[in-house]
């Protein structure tokens, strides 16, 4: 598996300075560098996976405050790891923020369902991407 942290000395469940811990889940190397650069530098904890089931792993293990992840990759897409995430107990609340390059339809309720909170376009402005990751971290920390 090659889950790789960005900035991270925590294991498990730990927070390093009390960060917040973003798994960003792609197959595109270029997107994982450039969220992971983005976020990091916005004060998030990040940990990085190439496909579905790396992400999986992943956000099991690692248990992240939030998930972005790619809708299309391989092995599982980013919608069937959501479904799989929220059937695990330990993940079925951790938020969602789904990039993607194509048009998909679900709708506000199939979303909800396994906890996207946010579906963002291919290509995407990444401060709009760190605004919602910031919210969503927030949203969370509020529940």
């Amino acid at each position: 598996m090659a889950v790789q942290k960005e900035r991270s000395g925590a294991r498990g469940g730990e927070r390093s300075g009390g960060k917040a811990r973003v798994l960003v889940v792609d197959d595109e190397t270029y997107i994982q560098h450039v969220v992971s650069l983005k976020l990091s530098n916005a004060g998030f904890e990040v940990i990085t996976a190439s496909d579905g089931e790396e992400g999986l792993a992943a956000a099991i293990e690692q248990r992240p405050d939030l998930i972005i992840t790619d809708y299309q990759m391989p092995f599982l897409t980013g919608l069937e790891m959501c479904q799989r995430l929220k059937q695990n107990p330990a993940t079925a609340s951790i938020p969602v923020i789904m990039l993607t390059a194509r048009g998909f339809a679900l709708d506000d309720a199939d979303l909800r369902d396994v906890n996207i909170r946010k579906c963002l376009g291919k290509p995407f402005s990444p401060r709009e991407l760190v605004a919602c990751v910031t919210e969503a971290v927030g949203a969370r920390s509020s529940e």
